[in-house]
């Protein structure tokens, strides 16, 4: 059975983490995924946090599953016209180099369309058009300046970024939105267009909900957050999402740093999760029975719970309290994520054959789909397939590519 994006060729000139979220994206749903890399030395990740010397990083691994590699010097004269013939046969181009880089380099989108006027171009910087353009942006920067460290942690601690990579990969799975969107309206149009995606822009639309809570503040208290007091901005509030239910995350045996519990505590299942716990009459307490009370009285609410918690593990809990539908997770640690067999029956957590490494896990993909089923193959060595697609897509003879290779072009 083909793959949603069988035929679409997408290069990708992008590194560290955001771009290469992107295109991994794409390569799992079929595109063909060719990495333009430096000769020599190629995406800075495969050097960095090596576990094993001498070999590709798992920073880099992860992120570069179903990709092609080709090394490319394209500020050399032949290596700029081997990057220009293989835009003129591309769909889509990714890059996340640093602002007005692959401008300077002689590629800009005017050039780019002169090309290829059907590519696709996607770019993604940290930061649209203006005071902040031009500057550089990482993981922790975007989620600065995007609202979700100032609503992070706890009210009485400092602003905290969050374990989830929200400023690089999840401004990656927006750009491939993005770039199916171009793809879907050049079927139309038979014309490519900009994509153009800004982790500060992602990031923020990640915390739509704090936005919302936001402008609520400028109408009084925020009922639904624990916090004492409140300024003029959406404050940290610990566990508490500041959601319509109130919820915490709970202790449970043996007390490890991650035997918790989330629970969330919906109008309608209060008596359930009452009586499970051994505290039927909480049910009928005015202090405890209707949703205003509860959250009036949560801190009481959250240690009766509590104390029940404690008496079971994690998942326990969950097992029980699930039954009797009462929203809830275990808090899964790495540890548990990695080891965890109903994920890897899905894919999820895969481990994938690699040349050095002999094997690796790595996250699968997130998206499913019934007719393009994914698999996962290993992230290229550096350059492995230069010979490959110069000779498929180009035409270049083994004897031009070893003048080329001797030239310092690829």
């Amino acid at each position: 059975m083909g793959k949603a994006l069988d035929g679409v060729r997408v290069l990708d000139m992008s590194h560290v983490q955001a771009g290469p979220s992107c295109t991994q994206i794409l390569a799992w749903l079929g595109a063909d995924v060719i990495k333009i890399e430096t000769p020599g030395r190629g995406d800075i990740t495969r050097g960095q946090l090596r576990d094993v010397p001498g070999v590709d990083s798992l920073y880099f691994t992860l992120l570069n599953c179903n990709k092609r590699s080709v090394t490319l010097n394209f500020k050399s004269p032949k290596g700029k016209l081997i990057l220009e013939q293989l835009i003129g046969r591309a769909d889509v181009l990714v890059e996340n180099f640093g602002p007005g880089a692959l401008d300077r380099a002689g590629f800009t989108w005017q050039r780019l369309r002169e090309l290829n006027p059907r590519l696709i171009y996607a770019s993604i910087k940290g930061f649209g058009p203006g005071p902040y353009a031009d500057c550089k942006a990482y993981e922790t920067v975007a989620q600065a300046m995007g609202g979700a460290m100032s609503t992070t942690g706890w009210e009485d601690g400092p602003p905290t970024c969050t374990g989830a990579q929200i400023g690089d990969s999840g401004t990656g799975i927006h750009a491939v939105a993005g770039i199916l969107a171009a793809l879907y309206q050049r079927a139309s149009t038979g014309r490519g267009q900009r994509v153009e995606v800004a982790m500060q822009d992602a990031v923020l639309n990640l915390c739509r909900v704090k936005i919302r809570d936001q402008q609520r503040l400028m109408r009084g208290p925020l009922k639904e957050y624990p916090n004492k007091t409140f300024g003029d901005a959406v404050p940290r509030a610990g566990n508490a999402t500041g959601g319509g239910h109130p919820g915490s995350a709970f202790r449970c045996k043996p007390g490890g740093p991650n035997d918790y519990v989330y629970v969330i505590i919906q109008a309608q299942i209060w008596p359930a999760l009452a009586r499970t716990i051994g505290r039927p009459e909480l049910a009928e307490d005015p202090a405890f029975a209707t949703p205003e009370a509860r959250l009036e009285h949560r801190k009481e609410v959250f240690a009766v719970i509590e104390q029940w918690t404690m008496r079971h593990t994690k998942f326990e809990v969950t097992r029980i309290f699930n039954e009797v539908d009462v929203p809830c997770g275990p808090v899964l640690s790495t540890k548990d994520l990695i080891e965890d067999e109903a994920l890897a029956r899905r894919g999820m957590i895969a481990d994938v054959p690699h040349a050095q490494r002999k094997s690796f896990k790595t996250v699968g993909c997130p998206i499913v789909l019934s007719d393009s089923p994914v698999e996962i193959k290993s992230s290229p060595l550096l350059g492995e397939h230069t010979a490959e697609v110069l000779s498929e897509l180009l035409g270049y003879k083994t004897g031009e590519i070893e003048e080329l290779r001797a030239e310092g072009a690829v």
